[in-house]
């Protein structure tokens, strides 16, 4: 009998009954389970062997016999809370799963890709961290337009030498899983992008260590080796995100049902809507309100089982 859905639910530290009451909730919405599993994540495995951030445990159903919205309602009925305590809970379509559909992994950088916010580093060497971050904070939370804060935000780092761009890079630091989740998509021969609000001057190294096979961010304008204050061009805003979504999935052969986007905050919003599937990851409200899916623990490599890889 053909396998619909999948049911895939994440939990650090999960109620023992969990699982059962999944099976339960599944069933009462009228789905009927194929089959299950569950693995458990370790740490290592996810974060690499000096990460200290917990592992997890990742259950998946195969289930039939339901669609994907009803499911989802009775599952998750409110966005914001977690109907079991502790444990995200998703509704997927199995089509993710078949391994000979070639998909596109979309990701957001900052406090995505990686744990930091980039254009607060920045700030901090101009001594003005504290006042770029509540921007950055309102900014993701969508209370301001995201190009005129950036454009606000980058004026505040003019004259700083353009060296600054390398001291941050090196203390930029990876989301847990994010190497291991790009090495499982582009080891089953899918495509793994990043679109970053932020910098090319951080984000083209970081996606050339990664092996990423499209990459697109800010061009901060430098003179004489100084930073001006200014972006060069368009600002990579929600609205260029979702569109480099639609010509890489484009140029890659990548049906728009088979990419995966991956944020946190507000001007995500649009690249996850455009996407088969959006999954919020620690992210904002407003983001979690409208995605499709949601991953609220420290370990970015969960988002692979929703390709089953």
């Amino acid at each position: 009998m053909t396998t619909d859905l999948a049911v895939i639910a994440f939990a650090q530290n999960p109620d023992p009954e969990a699982r059962e009451r999944i099976l339960t909730l599944v069933q009462d919405a009228g789905a009927e389970v194929e089959r299950f599993s569950t693995v458990r994540v370790t740490g290592p495995g996810s974060a690499g062997p000096d990460s200290e951030v917990p592992g997890y445990n990742a259950f998946t159903a195969l289930v039939h016999g339901s669609d994907a919205t009803a499911l989802l309602a009775a599952l998750r009925p409110d966005p914001l809370t977690q109907m079991l305590p502790g444990v995200d809970v998703n509704v997927v379509p199995t089509t993710l799963f078949d391994p000979g559909r070639k998909k596109l992994l979309i990701m957001d950088v900052d406090s995505t890709l990686i744990q930091q916010e980039v254009v607060d580093m920045l700030a901090a060497h101009a001594g003005r961290e504290a006042e770029v971050a509540a921007v950055t904070r309102a900014a993701m939370l969508g209370e301001l337009d995201f190009a005129e804060s950036l454009l606000a935000r980058v004026e505040t780092l003019a004259g700083l030498p353009a060296s600054v761009l390398d001291e941050v890079l090196a203390a930029v630091r990876l989301s847990p899983g994010a190497d291991v989740l790009v090495k499982a998509f582009l080891r089953e021969g899918h495509a793994v992008a990043a679109v970053s609000g932020g910098f090319l001057g951080v984000l083209t190294p970081l996606a050339e260590q990664l092996r990423l096979t499209r990459h697109a961010a800010n061009t901060l304008e430098v003179v004489d080796g100084t930073l001006t204050g200014r972006v060069l061009g368009e600002v990579v805003d929600r609205t260029v995100k979702e569109r480099c979504l639609r010509t890489w999935a484009e140029e890659l052969d990548v049906a728009p049902e088979d990419v995966i986007a991956v944020g946190d905050g507000a001007n995500d919003l649009d690249m996850l809507t455009a996407a088969g599937l959006g999954v919020a990851y620690n992210a904002k409200p407003a983001l979690r309100a409208a995605a499709d899916a949601q991953v609220n623990l420290p370990n970015l490599d969960a988002v692979r089982f929703f390709a089953d890889l």
